[in-house]
């Protein structure tokens, strides 16, 4: 188990708290392979000061190594020993080790008999730290989300490249036992074939693969990619090589052919602000679960469901990881795809069928990264449903001057797609005289809050307008993430890695200087996931936002904090501001406040971050979950077409033929537009309830203020079964 969970808990080494935890020890351990994220892992448990507490630990210090300090005796007989005559030294300390108490027994000669009695137990919580995203029951462990940074970063840099020369190209990513990494990346950047172990291709694969390659190329292709991880299979359980697999493609067809074995680059680099925000959210939790334990609470581990933090038996989590192996082993696949937890995300394979129905997809609003990639997926998914697709652009603007066109499909990836904000209010009876003329049955709508209110119009104009009982569907698509109905929009990725890209370069700038401290101003509206979300990853001393009103005696707390902080080795600030989180404490009205009132101790700087925001590219959970939201929206308005059709015509009027796709605490879900109107602030344009506003106490945590731990939700214990590995996550 030790190579599959890092433990790395956070905890003080001498908790003192009224309650429960009072006089606890808690012990940080890690193990394994590094991965990205373990220092945010570490700095969300050690940085915990509940009311009353004082550390007389040492603040964690990050590694230049990545990851910890690995210890390479962790999971042998010589390291259990050492840390058994620690524990019999200094007592009992709950602590992150993956183990059992089988390797703390007084058999190793470390521990007296009495001590042994009086401290008979042992509390231990896991969290799991591994690029390759292989241990079951988490949907994403720590440093998986920025391996597939490195491996997106190479991936476009190589396709411009094969473009150039026509080439094809072979990458080999990491994946021994477990073919995540090369899934996501495969449709992620659209390869042309994939293999991974838990689904070895059929009898006869380099014949399918060669022709699919060779149609690709036909159609003016200029490149192809193939994604291979090292652990990769056939069916006889024979390996298959990057280098097979160039031979191969060079003797069939002559095709220009490379190799690129990524190796330990996925390892390495900065993390993304997934695993920055992930890691600190699950060494809180594991720190929570520590306090919270008895002697009689069973070992669990900390993982992630849907956009949720739970708690699963540790042995259960192991025996499952176990069970993918074995399946494998006996050349079970489709049973080890079902452990792993539907790995893939796979079309019914059937005839192709001409259907009736005529769908049309439109952008609505700002742009956001990871619209393409839901386009291309939609459009790709219609088709193969046998739908006449339609691509309208200019939004609801250009469906009523009839700027719309047929799309085939061929090489497309979404580009061209213009998304103004006009909404349908405006040219209403021109939309349904289009409606009309292109037969349109069905409508995807791609965008911000614009197209959440576009549809919310279009729904209520139902009892006027005949023609506009079709299906609708939207994909939110904003960097604010503030339309309802979803926990994340597309593009709030990209924007909050872009933030806190340009935030890492300040604080390294203000480190530079000493006694400085940057107050930096974000996007979003009234909207403040941006700057609480970039505030964790980034480490902010404070995130103004409009959701959690703050006064001025609010403002005089952070700068007399921001003051002792000065005196400590740490002589840099960073403060966060969402554009519109008050209407008088300006950018400016903070500049001046804290560079009057810190005068002769710290100078100020302020910093708009602006539409860089909206730029750069999509980051690989935009382009996965913007894939994924694509196929499943198409799918789903494909069973509302053919629930509706009556009479030789689509007739949907019902509540649930319009709704809003998005993921909801751990599954995605559809919501009703109009069921979504009812929690919707729309003079602020967001949801009247935001699930990040309890991400803000880690926030405080983190930049080390005194915290009330009354107000934090800790995660449920479940249970690991193949009904919960079978839901759908967005991940």
């Amino acid at each position: 188990m030790a190579s599959h969970t890092t433990a790395a808990l956070g905890g003080l080494e001498q908790l003192r708290m009224c309650g429960a935890g009072a006089g606890r020890a808690l012990a940080v351990l890690t193990s394994g392979g590094d991965a990205q994220g373990q220092h945010e892992q570490w700095r969300g448990g050690t940085g915990e000061r509940p009311p009353g507490a004082r550390s007389r630990a040492r603040r964690a210090q990050p590694s230049r190594r990545g990851g910890t300090r690995w210890d390479a005796e962790v999971g042998t007989e010589r390291g259990s020993r050492r840390r058994a005559g620690s524990r019999g030294r200094r007592g009992p300390w709950p602590c992150a080790w993956p183990g059992s108490h089988g390797s703390l027994v007084p058999s190793a000669g470390k521990i007296p008999e009495s001590v042994a009695q009086t401290y008979s137990h042992l509390n231990i919580v896991g969290l799991v730290g591994s690029i390759d995203n292989d241990f079951c029951g988490t949907d994403m462990t720590i440093g998986t989300d920025s391996a597939l940074h490195r491996i997106m970063e190479v991936i476009d840099a190589i396709t411009t490249t094969a473009q150039s020369h026509q080439r094809t190209f072979v990458l080999e990513v990491m994946g021994r036992h477990c073919g995540y990494l090369a899934l996501v990346s495969a449709l992620a950047s659209g390869a042309d074939w994939l293999f991974i172990p838990e689904s070895p291709p059929e009898d006869g694969w380099e014949n399918f693969m060669c022709e699919r390659l060779g149609e690709t190329r036909s159609r003016g292709s200029r490149l192809n990619i193939i994604i291979i991880a090292e652990g990769a299979i056939d069916r006889h359980g024979k390996p298959i090589t990057s280098t097979y697999v160039k031979d191969l493609v060079v003797q069939r067809l002559g095709f220009d052919t490379r190799v690129t074995v990524l190796g330990h680059v996925q390892r390495g680099g900065t993390p993304s602000a997934f695993d920055r925000v992930l890691s600190s959210k699950m060494g809180m939790e594991a720190v929570m679960a520590l306090l919270e334990a008895t002697p009689d609470t069973p070992a669990c581990v900390v993982s992630l469901s849907g956009n949720q933090n739970v708690r699963l038996p540790l042995m259960e989590c192991v025996q499952v990881t176990k069970d993918v192996q074995k399946a494998m082993d006996e050349k079970r696949f489709d049973e080890a795809i079902q452990l792993r937890g539907r790995l893939g995300l796979r079309l019914p394979v059937s005839a192709f069928v001409q259907s009736n129905f005529s769908v049309a997809i439109l952008n609505v609003g700002a742009p956001a990264a990871g619209m393409n990639a839901a386009v291309r997926s939609a459009v790709r998914t219609g088709i193969s449903q046998g739908h006449k697709v339609y691509i309208i652009h200019d939004g609801f603007e250009g469906l009523a001057k009839g700027q719309v066109r047929p799309c085939g499909g061929e090489g497309l990836h979404g580009g061209g797609v213009s998304a103004p904000r006009t909404l349908p209010k405006t040219c209403l009876e021109k939309i349904v005289e289009n409606v009309r003329a292109y037969n349109i049955q069905a409508l995807l709508v791609i965008g911000g809050f614009e197209a959440y209110e576009g549809v919310l119009q279009l729904v209520e104009a139902r009892s006027q307008y005949e023609e506009l009982c079709f299906v609708m569907c939207v994909i939110p698509a904003t960097i604010s993430n503030n339309v309802p109905g979803t926990d994340f929009s597309l593009g709030s990725d990209t924007a909050v890695n872009a933030a806190m890209e340009s935030c890492d370069r300040i604080k390294q700038s203000a480190s530079g200087t000493k006694r400085r401290v940057f107050i930096v101003e974000t996007m979003g509206g009234y909207c403040g996931y941006l700057s609480t979300v970039t505030g964790i990853a980034v480490g902010a001393d404070a995130a103004y936002v409009f959701e959690d009103p703050f006064t001025i005696h609010d403002l005089k707390a952070n700068v007399e904090h921001l003051t002792d902080k000065m005196k400590t080795d740490i002589q840099r600030g960073l403060v966060l501001r969402n554009e519109k989180s008050h209407e008088h404490y300006t950018t400016e009205f903070l500049y001046n406040l804290y560079s009057s009132e810190g005068r002769g101790i710290f100078d100020c700087r302020t910093n708009v971050l602006g539409h860089l925001q909206q730029g750069g590219a999509p980051t690989p959970f935009d382009r996965n979950y913007g894939t994924k939201l694509g196929v499943k929206a198409m799918l789903w308005m494909s069973d509302k077409l053919r629930q509706s059709y009556r009479k030789g015509r689509v007739f949907a009027n019902s509540a649930d033929s319009a709704c809003v796709i998005g993921l909801r605490k751990k599954t995605v879900a559809f919501s009703p537009v109009t069921e979504l109107q009812k929690v919707t602030d729309f003079e602020h344009r967001m949801p009247q309830e935001q699930w990040w506003l309890d991400l803000r106490l880690m926030l405080k945590m983190l930049a080390n203020y005194q915290i009330s731990l009354t107000e934090y939700v800790p995660g449920k214990m479940e249970h690991v079964t193949r009904r919960t590995l079978s839901i759908e996550k967005g991940f």
